[in-house]
């Protein structure tokens, strides 16, 4: 299949990098972050997410957040429900995209979400209802989508059933959720063929962490399946609290510098999203494993005098 031309990212960092973060980052500091990846151009964020209070602290000002970030733009604004509660918040805020999600494996959506795979799935139907009714589009994520830190690898056919429940329920289209870094890129392929065989109406999208560094490597394999949406986040910040050994997601600006040496269109500043990555690191208090945003693309040249030169 040919590579696209043109990509879609989504930023998750303002969800899935901070709510990693053991300090809650300030509602105006998160505002205003968010603010900049919309003026670097970024077609869809991952601003947040409606969950319990209690389950992630990190995320309690969603609807504060939401209120502060500049609506003049097209960015999509998307947020994570994880049941019909957080859809009713959702949809009273009038966000305009509607994340839901479980895991493909039975062990690892009961630790992430105490539910069994079917549980998670009946519980949609009711935010499915409550999105239609708002004209809020939603998209079902699948994480653990390439593999389980407690079962190995997950039936591609599990995958197809829980897609085609998704496609049932009306979701605008699939994300495959690589959360604990197990993917490699024949794995990725294999998976990517067969869904899109079974259901090639339903979009596909992409979402790799970075654990055993293939993260990119991964890309380029969904690449040449065709695949146009990645999630990514800024810096690499990132990681899942419900599965050993996790680590961060694939880095934004890394990914965003890869596709533009390829010529692939983002549409996205790289080097405004270089000066978002380094105030993150700022702000969180930690190195951040983006590469790019501390050595710069490869033309950033440098003078002769700021190296020192060999002596004998």
């Amino acid at each position: 299949m040919t590579r696209p031309t043109k990509v879609e990212l989504t930023e998750v960092g303002p969800r899935d990098g901070l709510q990693a973060e053991p300090n809650f980052v300030e509602t105006q500091t998160k505002i205003q972050l968010i603010n900049k990846l919309i003026d670097a151009g970024v077609p869809r964020i991952e601003f947040s997410s409606f969950v319990s209070p209690r389950a992630v602290p990190q995320l309690t000002d969603v609807v504060e957040v939401f209120e502060g970030i500049d609506r003049t733009r097209s960015t999509v604004l998307a947020a994570l429900v994880p049941n019909a509660k957080g859809a009713v918040r959702a949809a009273d805020a009038g966000i305009d995209e509607i994340i839901v999600f479980l895991s493909a494996s039975e062990s690892h959506n009961k630790k992430n979400v105490n539910r069994s795979v079917e549980e998670s799935l009946v519980g949609f139907e009711e935010v499915a209802r409550i999105a239609t009714e708002s004209n809020i589009p939603v998209q079902g994520v699948i994480a653990t989508a390439f593999g389980c830190p407690f079962e190995g690898d997950v039936p591609i056919e599990q995958l197809g059933y829980i897609a085609q429940r998704y496609s049932k329920l009306g979701f605008k289209g699939i994300g495959l959720g690589d959360t604990t870094g197990m993917a490699t890129p024949p794995i990725v392929q294999n998976v990517v063929k067969y869904l899109q065989d079974t259901l090639p109406e339903l979009p596909i999208g992409l979402h790799f962490h970075n654990t055993r560094g293939l993260g990119l490597v991964n890309v380029m394999a969904g690449l040449d399946e065709g695949i146009d949406q990645f999630d990514a986040s800024f810096g690499g910040i990132g990681g899942c609290p419900f599965a050993p050994k996790a680590t961060g997601n694939i880095c934004t600006e890394d990914l965003v510098y890869m596709l533009h040496e390829m010529n692939i269109d983002t549409n996205i500043d790289l080097q405004a999203l270089m000066d978002i990555a380094i105030q993150v690191e700022a702000i969180v208090g930690h190195d951040l494993p983006g590469q790019v945003m501390k050595a710069g693309p490869r033309l950033d040249l440098h003078s002769m005098t700021s190296v020192a030169t060999a002596q004998g």
